[in-house]
């Protein structure tokens, strides 16, 4: 079966369909089946909406910045054990986005492309 056309909502084929199906019409395709001498007219069709948000493809050893405070020791002792080692010049502690992910350490990443 080969897709012949396929027809946004409103143009000249679909009136009727927009009709029938609204707002929830997507699109309009039609098909065609040599083997059979048929021609199929098919619908797509929104039937749910939710919110959702992306998931983030991360490289796995890519590294950021986390901000620690100065009275902290017990999180800078976790970020050592994780594998972190001292910027200097960013006054910040550097380690794996994955080792950040796993204790919460989320809201404090310094590099913008990676908040959450």
């Amino acid at each position: 079966m080969v897709i012949r056309a396929t027809l946004k909502p409103g143009v000249n084929g679909t009136q009727e369909l927009v009709q029938r199906y609204g707002d929830r019409l997507v699109c309009v395709r039609y098909r065609h089946d040599r083997s059979r001498r048929k021609r199929y007219k098919t619908v797509e069709l929104l039937i749910e909406e939710k919110d959702w948000l992306p998931q983030v493809r991360i490289p796995a050893q890519q590294r950021v910045h986390v901000r620690i405070g100065y009275g902290e020791s017990d999180l800078r002792e976790l970020i050592k054990r994780r594998g972190g080692c001292r910027d200097r010049q960013r006054k910040a502690w550097r380690l794996d986005i994955r080792r950040v992910l796993e204790p919460g350490l989320e809201p404090r990443i310094l590099d913008a492309e990676f908040r959450f």
